[in-house]
Formats: structure tokens, C-alpha cells, sequence
């Protein structure tokens, strides 16, 4: 078992580029695995949990040219050839990792195909819940079973011919409306689905990206079944959820400043960044769109962090930054108050009981509620031995935790981190060892006027 430490940060860098956004990698990867033709992704992340969706869709019958490779982070670029909407079954049981992406989205897919299909994971990805996948997909027509109430995984698909449906989430979920509307496009006629909160939005810009017509009618998404994705090339932004780390770490640093390269800027993902402003951080950012996803340069500047409410509305737009949000919690002035999440708890982990038993033990006090957590901000962090139960967003926000702690921090079982963020501890060596190579931080010419009113009120 690996494991990786932190101790007081030494500076902060001027400038990180993040690696691809994982959702974008996963989503782009099963689109041209979807197209007929060849598309060319750059920018992917290659992370575990993207790579198994590579593999997955090679599996059922796609073409991968490997293009291009960074040292220390892996494949960026490639090339992906796909067959059209018919894929081919796949000689043995698909491999999905840890990735419940790649489950719950290839479901949606799987389940309009010809032949049946068998999903597996990780010990962590089997402990999570698929029924809710599993539920809409079958009222389309396909049959899906797995273990137990919840249906876990190993999950063995039998596609279908497919039906329309009109289907109300339970709980806002981006994976699960993508699952159906992924399916809607082998259904018949049109298929909706009813959004309680807005959630990521990425499944419906490819949608357009790839030549799929779509529709969106205040709370309702629909898509019409029969439509094929048309092979183009794309370009992954940087990942903000991988950012997030070193805004918070800036953030919580009087007096620093940071810039992240080419980041995603995707409304229905920059909830992190209203956070922190609320909590006292400065922001700037230079913003182009290109391939349907908004990008740009950030510069956080950081000062003394007050405590917030997160909860409501903000909680699916934030869902992957709350365990780093934590931390920022506990590095504030005040109590932080984090509600509406229990959606954390079937994460790779229950994170609101792994973000509470961390931070206990660095000394922070913590009250845990179903739903959330309310955290004391203003301790004296002092470094621990933490686990971070496979889990890839606890290790790294734990690590970032011990930026600010006295002694050593060190995370078990740190070889989880190459799920999401490959590269992840050279980038925390910026931070432990002082950045030497650092270009300096570009003058932003333009504040876009949303934001500044955002800062306006943030400070007000």
C-alpha cells in the first residue's frame, strides 16, 4: 500500500496546469466509441477511471490509436474509430474499475444493444448503488440485474429494442440523466428526463457537440431516439474539480496567489469558486469558449477565510469539491455548515463519515449529520496518519489539510489518486519544496462583469 505525506507548504507556485476533466474524458470517449468515423480527443485525461472507459468501449468494438503521451501523466491525445449506434458484444465481462461513470453510463448504453453484457468493479465499486440506474433503464425495456436490494455491481445487462419514457430523478444526478438519455438515443420517440436540482451539464453540450439534437424546457431534458453522434474531434479543458485543490490551498494562504492554466468553466461546475468567494477569496478569470465547453486561466489570491453555509440548490454543482471544501471549512474563521449532501454517503466512500473522522483526528471539531456536517473552524491543525479508504478526493484533500498542519501528514493508501488526478504529487511538491521553474503570473486584462458582481456581493 502506498502512501504519500505533506507538511507546512513551503510556497505557492505561480502557475499549475491541471490535468483533462474527467467527466468531459469519459463522456467524449463513449460518443466517438458511439460515431461512426474517427474522432480525435486532446486534453484526456488519463486517468484509471477514464482508461477503463477507453477499454470498455474497445471492448465493444471501437478502435484506439494511442496519439500522444506526457511523462509522469500518461495518454493525452488519441484517437478514437467507432461503428455507428450498433456495437458488438464483447468476448468476456467489461472491467469498469472504480469508475461508477463508466457503470452507470455504459448501462445507458448497453441497455439498447442486441446482446447482453456483464459490468464489474473494484471492492469500492461494488458497494455502490446501481438501482438507480437500473430502475429507469428497465422501465425502457432493458433487464438488468445485480446483487442485493440495491443492485450492486457485478451487473449483467440484456439490451433491448427501447421505449420513450418521461422519468421524474429522485435525486439530481448527472450520471443517472445521462444513463437515460444515453439510452434515449435507442429508444423510440422521445425521452425526458425531470431534473429536481440542475446538475453537470457535459452529456448535453456533447450532445451537441456530436450533431445530437436536444431540448431543454425548464426543469426537463429530452432527447429523440434514433439520432447517431457524428464523429468530431474535441478538446478536453483542465478538470476544476482537480483544481479545486490548489484553490483552497491559495485560498487559506494570506497573501498568495496561484494561476491554473486552461481550466473548464462549465456554469454547472464553477459552484467551488462561488464558494470560496464567499468566503473571502479574490478571483479573476480570462475566459474563451471552445468545443462547447467554456475554458480559461484562474487566478486565486488568497487572504483570511470566513465560514459559510453550503447546502441546497449549490450541493450537485459542488458534490465532488465538498470533501476539500471541508477542509476549507476547518481553515476559516467560524462554523461552516455543509447540508443537502447525502449523496456523499454512497460515494467511493461515505465521505461525510470519512471527512469527520479525518478531521477529528488533525484536531478540528466536527459535528456529522445525515446529511452533512458542521465543522469549527480556527484549530490548530496538527499532521496525522490518515486513511483514505480508496478513495481519491479524501487522499487529496487530506494531503492539501496537511499544507497547514504542524508535524507530518501521511496518507494510506495514496495509490488511489491516479483514478482522477495523475501527476497529482508532483504538483504537491510545488508546494512542499518551493517552486523554482514558475513563469511569472500573467496579467489578467478583463474581469468579466458576472463575476466581479459575484466578488461585489461576496464582500458586501
Amino acid at each position: 500500500m502506498a502512501s504519500l505525506k505533506s507538511k507546512k507548504l513551503k510556497s505557492i507556485p505561480a502557475e499549475i496546469t491541471v490535468p483533462g476533466d474527467k467527466s468531459i474524458s469519459h463522456r467524449s470517449a463513449m460518443f466517438a466509441g458511439l460515431a461512426k468515423g474517427t474522432t480525435i480527443i486532446d486534453g484526456f485525461l488519463p486517468s484509471e477511471d477514464c482508461l477503463c472507459t477507453v477499454h470498455a468501449m474497445e471492448a465493444l468494438g471501437a478502435t484506439v490509436e494511442r496519439l500522444e503521451e506526457v511523462e509522469g501523466i500518461g495518454l493525452v491525445k488519441l484517437a478514437i474509430t467507432g461503428n455507428g449506434l450498433k456495437l458488438k458484444a464483447p468476448d468476456k465481462p467489461v472491467d469498469c474499475g472504480n469508475s461508477g461513470t463508466t457503470m452507470r453510463l455504459l448501462s445507458g448504453i448497453l441497455a439498447g444493444q442486441d446482446f447482453k453484457t456483464e459490468l464489474f468493479g473494484d471492492a469500492s465499486l461494488s458497494k455502490r448503488p446501481m438501482k438507480r440506474v437500473a430502475d429507469p433503464l428497465g422501465q425502457m425495456g432493458a433487464m438488468i440485474s445485480g446483487q442485493g436490494e440495491k443492485i450492486c455491481a457485478p451487473l449483467t445487462i440484456r439490451g433491448a429494442p427501447l421505449k420513450s419514457i418521461y422519468y421524474k430523478l429522485p435525486v439530481a444526478s448527472a450520471q443517472v440523466k445521462s444513463a437515460i438519455l444515453l439510452a434515449g438515443l435507442f429508444a423510440s420517440g422521445k425521452t425526458t428526463v425531470v431534473e429536481p436540482v440542475a446538475t453537470r451539464n457535459h452529456t448535453e453540450r456533447l450532445f451537441t457537440h456530436f450533431g445530437i439534437k436536444w431540448l431543454r424546457e425548464d426543469d426537463c431534458v429530452s432527447v429523440y431516439g434514433g439520432q447517431e453522434p457524428r464523429a468530431t474531434d474535441i478538446v478536453v479543458p483542465g478538470d476544476i474539480s482537480s483544481a479545486a485543490f490548489w484553490m483552497v490551498a491559495a485560498a487559506a494562504t494570506p497573501g498568495a496567489q496561484i494561476t491554473l492554466n486552461n481550466v473548464g468553466l462549465n456554469p454547472t461546475r464553477t459552484g467551488v469558486i462561488n464558494v470560496l468567494l464567499r468566503m473571502g477569496a479574490l478571483f479573476t478569470n480570462s475566459e474563451t469558449h471552445a468545443e462547447g465547453e467554456p475554458r480559461g486561466n484562474i487566478t486565486i489570491r488568497g487572504g483570511d477565510l470566513n465560514a459559510t453555509v453550503i447546502g441546497g440548490s449549490e450541493i450537485p454543482n459542488v458534490i465532488d469539491e465538498l470533501p476539500i471544501l471541508a477542509v476549507a471549512g476547518a481553515l476559516a474563521r467560524g462554523k461552516t455548515l455543509i447540508r443537502d449532501a447525502s449523496e456523499l454517503r454512497v460515494k467511493e466512500t461515505d465521505r461525510i463519515a470519512a471527512v469527520a473522522q479525518n478531521l477529528r483526528a488533525m484536531g478540528v471539531t466536527v459535528t456529522e449529520h445525515p446529511d452533512g456536517m458542521e465543522i469549527e473552524g480556527g484549530a490548530k491543525l496538527q499532521g496525522a496518519t490518515l486513511p483514505c479508504w480508496g478513495d481519491h478526493r479524501i487522499a487529496m484533500a487530506f494531503l492539501i489539510a496537511g499544507l497547514f498542519a504542524e508535524g507530518t501528514t501521511t496518507i494510506e493508501g495514496s495509490e488511489c489518486i491516479s483514478t482522477s488526478y495523475p501527476g497529482f504529487e508532483q504538483h504537491l511538491d510545488l508546494f512542499l519544496l518551493g517552486d523554482t521553474g514558475a513563469r511569472p503570473i500573467p496579467v489578467m486584462s478583463t474581469v468579466p462583469q458576472p463575476l466581479v458582481d459575484k466578488m461585489n456581493r461576496a464582500k458586501s
